[in-house]
């Protein structure tokens, strides 16, 4: 399954550590994506655990490169309410979140920012959690479990646009 990223036109990752309380909402979101939809064909969905950095190097480095990323992540962002959905706008990633999508921590080497310098069309849907524990607390908070459904249904209508869009430029 992990070697489809080498031929769908879609991939959706998953990150966070399952061990870590809402960390593991990304794995969550991906698992419940599986169960409770038809996944097509050309995409592929893929509990990344906290492997994102090696998946991005490895589509860097692909000739045929996917036509889409999408990402599933817990984040803690100012200003929102625990569970909250919202887009991560690239440039505005979190300072602590940018070591897992960066090989060095800076936003110069910003993998995400290649893939999109590379004309892949890269999404990052974050759940806002005000906190990571440092001890091992798996199972995610009710604000967060209610978040998944809600992020699947968003992955849904952006597969749908994508389709559309595609049709259209068909």
């Amino acid at each position: 399954m992990e070697t489809d990223i080498y031929s769908k036109k879609h991939l959706i990752f998953g990150c966070g550590n399952i061990l870590f309380g809402n960390d593991g909402f990304g794995p969550e979101v991906v698992s419940y994506l599986t169960a409770s939809y038809a996944i097509p064909g050309d995409v592929l969905a893929l509990d990344a655990g906290t492997g994102i950095r090696d998946y991005i190097f490895d589509l860097l480095l692909m000739e045929n490169k996917p036509e889409t990323v999408i990402i599933i992540d817990a984040v803690t962002m100012p200003g929102k309410e625990q569970g909250e959905l919202f887009e991560i706008d690239l440039p505005s990633v979190p300072r602590e979140k940018m070591a897992d999508f960066s090989l060095h921590q800076s936003p110069s080497s910003n993998l995400l920012a290649q893939l999109v310098e590379q004309g892949v069309n890269v999404r990052v849907l974050g759940m806002h959690t005000a906190s990571i524990p440092n001890t091992i607390e798996p199972g995610l908070s009710p604000e967060a479990k209610k978040a998944v459904p809600k992020a699947a249904e968003w992955i849904i209508r952006e597969l749908k646009d994508l389709q559309q869009h595609h049709l259209m430029n068909a």
